[in-house]
Parts: C-alpha cells; sequence; structure tokens
C-alpha cells in the first residue's frame, strides 16, 4: 500500500470517527490541502514502508524551501506521523513505530514567543466599528469585540438564543463555510455570554422585530462567509487606518487581554465567558453559570473596552460620527 491509499483511508476516518467529538470541517480541510499540496506529491506514491526519517526530512526541506513557517511545517510534518500510526494489522496492532528523529530531520524549531498573534487595541476597534458604514457589519465587529466570541460562534448565532433585552447570548452552535453546524469548537464551548448595556442596545436595534432565524446573514439569507468579510469589510478597513492585515480573531485576544487587565472582572467570570480550556477541579466546581445576576453585573462594571458611536450620519459614502453619549470603554 502505498502512502496516498493510506492517507485517503485515514482522512475518512476522522470524517466519520464515533468514538471522539467530530472533527472540525475546517481541520479536515486543512489536512486534506497538507495532504494534496505538500505531502502527496513528495510522498504519496512510497510504499509505507518505505515511509522514515530520511524521507519524512526530504518534505520537512522542500516545506522549508517552500516558504512555510516553522508552524506549518511542523503540523504538515505531524500528519505524515499520524497516517502511519493509523495503520493496522488484522489484530488492531499498529504496524509502523517509527522513532522520529527531529534532530535528523532538521524539523525547525516553533518558538511560541514569535508566533504572529495579533490584537487589537481599544482606540482600533473604536476605529473599525466607526469605520464600518454597513450596520450588519458595524454591530458583528462590535459584537466580537465586547464578547469575545470566536468567528463561527458569532457566525452562527441564531435569535432565537438571544435573551428578549440582549443582554445575554448563548452559544450552541457554530458556521463556517457557509454552512450551520451544531457542534462548537469543543465540547466544552457551549456557554453563555453577558453583554454591556450599550452593547445590548446596539443589538437590541438590529434584531428590530426579527424573531428567529440567524443573527448575521447574507442577501439569499445564508451564513456569511468567513472569508468574504474578512476580504470585503475587515481588511479593506485595516488598510484605511493604517493597521497591519489580520484575521477577527484579534478582536477576542483584545476581549481577553482587556478583562484580565483592565478590570476586575472575577477569574471564573473570564472563564465562563471566554471558555477556555479549565486549569483544575476549582473550575469544575464553580457555578458562576447559574449566578446570571451577578454576571450581568460583572458585565456592565467591565465596559467594553472600546466606544461606540451614538449616531452614524451616512452622507454618500462618507461617514459622520455624532457622539451625544459617550459610551467608552473603562470599568
Amino acid at each position: 500500500m502505498t502512502f496516498r491509499e493510506q492517507a485517503d483511508t485515514w482522512l475518512e476516518g476522522m470524517r466519520n470517527r464515533r468514538r471522539k467529538q467530530p472533527l472540525a470541517p475546517s481541520t479536515i480541510a486543512t489536512w486534506a490541502y497538507a495532504l494534496e499540496k505538500w505531502i502527496n506529491p513528495n510522498l504519496g506514491d512510497l510504499p509505507l514502508e518505505s515511509i522514515n526519517n530520511a524521507s519524512l526530512k526530504k518534505l520537512v526541506d522542500t516545506m522549508v524551501e517552500g516558504g512555510l513557517s516553522p508552524k506549518s511545517v511542523s503540523n504538515y510534518s505531524q500528519v505524515v506521523k499520524i497516517v502511519m500510526k493509523s495503520v493496522r494489522d488484522e489484530k488492531g496492532q499498529r504496524v509502523f513505530n517509527v522513532e522520529w528523529d527531529h534532530e535528523y530531520i532538521e524539523m525547525p524549531v516553533v518558538n511560541p514567543q514569535k508566533q504572529r498573534r495579533p490584537s487589537f487595541t481599544g482606540d482600533v476597534v473604536t476605529a473599525i466599528v466607526g469605520n464600518t458604514d454597513e450596520q450588519k457589519y458595524r454591530v458583528l465587529f462590535a459584537l466580537l469585540a465586547s464578547s469575545g466570541l470566536r468567528f463561527g460562534e458569532a457566525l452562527g448565532l441564531n435569535i432565537n438564543n438571544i435573551s428578549p433585552d440582549c443582554s445575554t447570548i448563548k452559544i450552541v452552535q457554530k458556521a463556517w463555510g457557509s454552512e450551520v453546524q451544531d457542534r462548537l469548537k469543543t465540547v466544552r464551548g457551549e456557554r453563555e455570554v453577558d453583554l454591556h448595556p450599550d452593547m445590548a442596545g446596539m443589538l437590541r436595534e438590529f434584531i428590530g422585530d426579527r424573531n428567529s432565524g440567524l443573527l448575521f446573514v447574507s442577501r439569499r439569507g445564508r451564513p456569511l462567509h468567513q472569508s468574504s468579510v474578512l476580504r470585503r469589510k475587515l481588511h479593506p478597513i485595516l488598510a484605511k487606518l493604517g493597521q497591519p492585515k489580520c484575521g477577527v480573531h484579534a478582536f477576542r485576544r483584545f476581549r481577553n487581554t482587556y478583562l484580565r487587565n483592565f478590570t476586575a472582572t472575577p477569574p471564573g467570570v473570564l472563564q465562563f465567558w471566554m471558555r477556555h480550556a479549565g486549569e483544575g477541579m476549582s473550575d469544575l466546581y464553580d457555578k458562576i453559570k447559574s449566578n446570571v445576576a451577578f454576571r450581568k453585573e460583572m458585565a456592565e462594571k467591565a465596559g467594553l473596552g472600546f466606544e461606540l458611536p451614538s449616531k452614524i450620519l451616512v452622507i454618500g459614502r462618507k461617514l459622520e460620527f455624532a457622539r451625544d453619549l459617550e459610551m467608552t470603554a473603562t470599568a
């Protein structure tokens, strides 16, 4: 059997695995891309028994010469290792147990300190929201910055999962590739996020008399596509502001940084809203989920961390702002 044949079998198994939560389509897509673009052209036609440190070293050299980052080289190399581990005999035992030697392979070292994890400041978020002329995207960017939601969680948000006063939103699904998925990034991702009153008011105005369906939809009524939001909206605004191009996860990093360093938000509340991995038994015992009143109080005290324009006047393509009420981001 060739590596390519086993890789196809493995990838199909990952799509339909039953023991664990199904993998996100984005993860499958990343693995499929790695196989098609880099791995199979170099290893695909080789017999499985010939895959070893020398062959992986050649692949790594090719990826490095191709300009891939150390993180991408490491991740794509991991796919090779997983495919090899997936080969089983008729008794279910692993056939290949290659002892991978990163020194010999010259695997690039991933330095976490040098990984680019862009974030926004409050002033930049204020400018982004203020320079977004279409209400749908203005509310989307403001919601991302004020809630810390992941991009897919925001795009998959259903109006039915928003409280009547729009002060609390429930995260139970996400959207990816214009499709809604009834699963989240992690099993623990389901949660409620409480919003500052100013953001809740902005959300109420945007929803209007709608009472069902997705909060953010395209003109055809489908979920917004992540790449389209970036390409057509966020990146042009960042360019206009003289800011480096980045993804929407910068909004989530902004919210996390603001709550951790500039407010008195209790750690349990912060973790519940952001839904990061727990650190111990105290996280399992924490019952902040049921104390909605306290969470709402903390959301109001924390503030936004940025300003919302109180009124937006659109004159042709020019935006003029009238801030009759100062909605600031300080605690």
